[in-house]
This record gives C-alpha cells, sequence and structure tokens, in this order.
C-alpha cells in the first residue's frame, strides 16, 4: 500500500525537456505524509529524507522512504516498506538502490548496483539469495531517485495541458518506461493553506493494486521546491490518498496563498 506513494517518482521525461537551474532540494530536507483508505480510514504513514554522503569516493545524496501502516487497519494488513536510493549529485543518476519490504506477510529484500557507463544492474536478492546482472536502458533511474532528479531538472514553464512524457526506469529487476499526462493547473486547500500545484496523471500498471491504467492523480507545488501534495489512487480494493502533513529543510521558499 505505501508504495503506491512512492510510484509517484515515476512522473516525468526525456532529456531534450529538461533545463537546467538551480536545485529545488538540498539535504535535510524532509516530508511526512499522511494516508487514508477509500477516505475516512487512516492508513498509515510514509516519510521522505535527503541527506548527502560519498559512494564509492564519489559525492551522492542518500533518500531513505520508509512507509508504514498505523491504527485499526494494521492488524489485517500490516505494511513496513523501507526503500533507499544512492545518486550522483551532479548528474542525479543513481548507483544504489535498496528495497526492503513487508506488505501483509509479500517481503522483499533487494539491493541494485548501477553501472550508468555500460548500462547494467546488478541485482542482490537477499531473500531469496541470488544474483543477476541485467541490462538498462541509458540513464536509467530507480523509482526514488528519478523523483528528486525530475524536481531539478524537469522545465514544467513549457509544458501544455495533455502533454505526455516519459522516463526509463529498473524496478522489480524489469525495465519499465513510464508515461505522465499533464492535466494542468489547480489550486488546492492543504494542510498549510491553499497552493497553486501542478497537476499530472501518471500511467501505472493495472494489475494487483491499481484498478486501471488511469488509477493515479498526483498534485505538486508549482513553485521551485515542487513538493508532492496530494496523490489519490483507485486501487483494485476501496482508493487511497495521501496528504503532506509536515515538511522541513526546503531550499526554496514555500508559496501559499491567502485569501
Amino acid at each position: 500500500m505505501k508504495k503506491t506513494l512512492l510510484i509517484l517518482v515515476a512522473i516525468f521525461s526525456f532529456q531534450t525537456s529538461f533545463s537546467q537551474k538551480e536545485q529545488a532540494f538540498q539535504s535535510g530536507e524532509w516530508f511526512k505524509f499522511e494516508m487514508s483508505y477509500s477516505n475516512w480510514l487512516k492508513a498509515g504513514n510514509a516519510t521522505l529524507t535527503v541527506d548527502e554522503t560519498i559512494y564509492n569516493g564519489k559525492p551522492v545524496y542518500h533518500v531513505v522512504g520508509k512507509g508504514w501502516t498505523t491504527g485499526a487497519i494494521k492488524w489485517f494488513f500490516k505494511v513496513k516498506d523501507r526503500y533507499e536510493s544512492y545518486f550522483d549529485k551532479s548528474t542525479g543518476l543513481p548507483y544504489k538502490s535498496i528495497r526492503q519490504i513487508d506488505e501483509g506477510g509479500h517481503t522483499k529484500d533487494v539491493e541494485t548496483e548501477f553501472d550508468q557507463v555500460n548500462n547494467k544492474a546488478y541485482v542482490n536478492n537477499k531473500k531469496h539469495k541470488t544474483q543477476s546482472t541485467h541490462t538498462t536502458e541509458k540513464n536509467v533511474q530507480d523509482m526514488v531517485s528519478a523523483f528528486y532528479y525530475l524536481r531539478n531538472n524537469y522545465n514544467t514553464d513549457t509544458i501544455k495541458e495533455g502533454d505526455v512524457v516519459s522516463l526509463n526506469m529498473f524496478f522489480d529487476e524489469e525495465n519499465y518506461n513510464f508515461r505522465l499526462k499533464y492535466l494542468g493547473r489547480e489550486t488546492i486547500d492543504t494542510n498549510f493553506g491553499k497552493v497553486k500545484t501542478l497537476k499530472f496523471r501518471p500511467y501505472v500498471m493495472a494489475g494487483r493494486v491499481f484498478k486501471e491504467e488511469e488509477s493515479l492523480t498526483l498534485w505538486v507545488s508549482a513553485d521551485d521546491n515542487k513538493i508532492p501534495l496530494k496523490i489519490k489512487a483507485d486501487l483494485r480494493v476501496g482508493s487511497l490518498q495521501a496528504n503532506l502533513e509536515a515538511f522541513k529543510g526546503l531550499k526554496h521558499s514555500f508559496q501559499i496563498q491567502f485569501d
């Protein structure tokens, strides 16, 4: 259930749509989201934290995403997920991703090393004690690194309503081409006040989690931060909504409208 939040990292696009400018985030940034099921039952929380470190001699950002169920729902469907990504501070390309999940007894413990020069992914499945090598697309992203890469580089000033962009991603030992449609601008009510947003419709894989391909809607702040403020998902059973509850360490001022 919590991975629906993290899937939202698969959202923006081709290198030709990017424009270099000041970074949208910095070390110390932290988000907390509150999840609700079918618009009334609290389902859990999720956090995203950014730090910086050195990985194999290279300066990187280290992002950790956590998700867990709370309240009554955890008694019949307990979730405890952890996603990590180490990505280059200059290029935004990932060197390593970690996925440790427990979703109602369905568990995974996988580490992936990326060779961005030779377009390879080396997967260490710790649960099954297996290792495998996969060919990836050029400039491939993992689920977590993609969100931060695109926050930094995707030029939202030139997109038009109805535009569809795509992103190459490696996930679950497979290459994916995620697509996202821009739905326009919208001012929404948040825990912090009214905020101008950009609204997107990511195309997701219908099946075990999502009801259909266009089941997910995402609102991000229409400022230099590009903060994820709200996510709605139609699931196979019921619906899930995530709202930003708290934040700290933003790179830029957060734009709130006052009546």
